[in-house]
């Protein structure tokens, strides 16, 4: 057993964090629409899973750093580990919005600087100082966009906490500002290379990965950032002035997000149905579920934000849906995991 859990450790996927982002996005998206017991189970649920990622994460790191260096400053495997930032500020969102509690959120928000920051410059120097470089349809991938969620996570959650700050609230608010502007400059290039390598070059139906969900994820959590921000403007006279710009700008990036899911789904159905390719579980599979939930969540906050009630009946579609999502990968997950130590002992 022990065997079989350190061989697990060792082969630990870098993006398992999107699994709590995935279970912290549903959480938030469900206490939005009027279910508050189950967004409270699913705090608990996810904290279990934060908590556990964490220890896995840490015990990898001190007993395989190379392998861990090694993922991290890879082209393919390095994205994943924006994970850690964004599943660190939206947990910080759930106990923001579910819970109410500010000084753990703070906490969390301050820990996701922290690991953005570490993250963010460790990759891009890697990939960029590298001699020897992948081609770009060996190289981007939907994983990519990540880096984009983790810099919007960190501007929602700032936003959220800026009302706890006795002090500094102005600069916590700029901060977020200003990150979900960086977010969105992440998002505009990443999205350029990646629609090129969709539509230019030769993409295998065994290519097209569940993280390709990130491609409408991404823009999901932009348009939920900007949505914070609006409905936080009358904490901040300059963001009263930007309201003309965030409402634009952010109604873009929605409307966006929501032209990517069609496209989406017929992809999947490309990949599963017409090449009948395996529908076996994979941590990717979270990759799926958190833009589905985020979505949800992005587009109720976007109704608030520009006072649009029509819009509403959108998340309360997009919710049912995510549930699904969710319980079906959880599902695959237990399976998945049971099966694994059967045939292991």
């Amino acid at each position: 057993m022990l065997r079989v859990m350190d061989e697990k450790i060792k082969h630990l996927f870098p993006g398992y964090f999107s699994m709590a982002m995935a279970t912290g996005a549903l959480s938030i998206a469900v206490h939005l629409l009027g279910a508050p017991f189950v967004s409270g189970l699913l705090l608990h649920l996810n904290t279990c899973i934060y908590v556990m990622l964490w220890v896995l994460t840490l015990i990898r790191l001190i007993k395989y750093f190379p392998r861990v260096s090694k993922d991290l400053t890879s082209h393919s495997q390095g994205p994943g580990f924006f994970t850690c930032t964004a599943a660190t500020c939206v947990y910080g969102s759930q106990w923001a919005i579910v819970a109410h509690n500010g000084n753990i959120s703070t906490g969390l928000w301050i820990f996701g600087i922290l690991l953005w920051a570490v993250i963010m410059y460790t990759f891009f120097t890697a990939v960029t100082v590298r001699k020897e470089k992948p081609t770009l349809g060996e190289g981007i991938n939907g994983a990519w966009l990540i880096a984009a969620v983790a810099t919007q996570s960190v501007s929602v959650l700032g936003t959220l906490i800026s009302p706890h700050m006795a002090e500094g609230r102005e600069i916590v608010l700029f901060f977020a500002l200003c990150m979900y502007l960086l977010g969105c400059m992440l998002y505009l290039n990443i999205i350029t290379l990646i629609f090129y390598r969709f539509t230019f070059v030769d993409l295998k139906y065994s290519a097209l990965t569940p993280p390709y969900w990130i491609n409408m994820g991404a823009v999901a959590i932009t348009t939920l950032a900007g949505s914070t921000l609006m409905l936080h403007a009358a904490d901040w006279p300059f963001l009263t002035e930007l309201l003309p710009f965030l409402r634009g700008f952010t109604l873009f990036f929605w409307i966006t997000g929501t032209w990517w899911i069609p496209l989406l789904f017929i992809l999947m159905v490309w990949r599963h149905v017409y090449h009948r390719y395996p529908l076996n579980y994979d941590p990717q599979f979270w990759g799926m579920v958190f833009p589905l939930a985020m979505y949800t969540t992005s587009t109720y906050q976007l109704s608030q934000a520009l006072e649009l009630p029509f819009l509403v009946m959108i998340p309360r579609i997009m919710g049912v849906i995510a549930i699904i999502a969710w319980l079906a990968v959880m599902a695959g997950f237990i399976y998945h995991q049971f099966r694994s130590f059967q045939a292991r002992r």
